[in-house]
């Protein structure tokens, strides 16, 4: 199931966090170059920036959410993203 979000500047799709481990906090995601959103099963969106979080952190959260797993626990094991969100969509 994917959800759709309107932005002033295009329609875009939230895919599906297929949550391999069947314990995920998060729902939904989207990526671009240099950011990522994050939609967690209380309904809550946040976004992260590589000027915030770091192009590697970046990086391995969109690798992450394209697995499936670990997204969830690698947000919640570094402070430096859990903190760090650059919005709260």
């Amino acid at each position: 199931m994917n959800y759709f979000r309107y932005s002033p500047r295009f329609l875009t799709t939230m895919k599906t966090y297929k949550n391999t481990d069947g314990n995920s906090g998060v729902s939904t995601y989207e990526y671009g170059k240099d950011w990522i959103r994050i939609r967690f099963k209380n309904g809550t969106t946040y976004e992260y920036r590589s000027a915030k979080i770091g192009v590697h952190h970046l990086d391995q959260m969109k690798q992450l959410a394209d697995l499936g797993n670990g997204l969830n626990a690698y947000i919640n094991n570094h402070p430096r993203i859990e903190k760090g969100y650059s919005a709260r969509v």
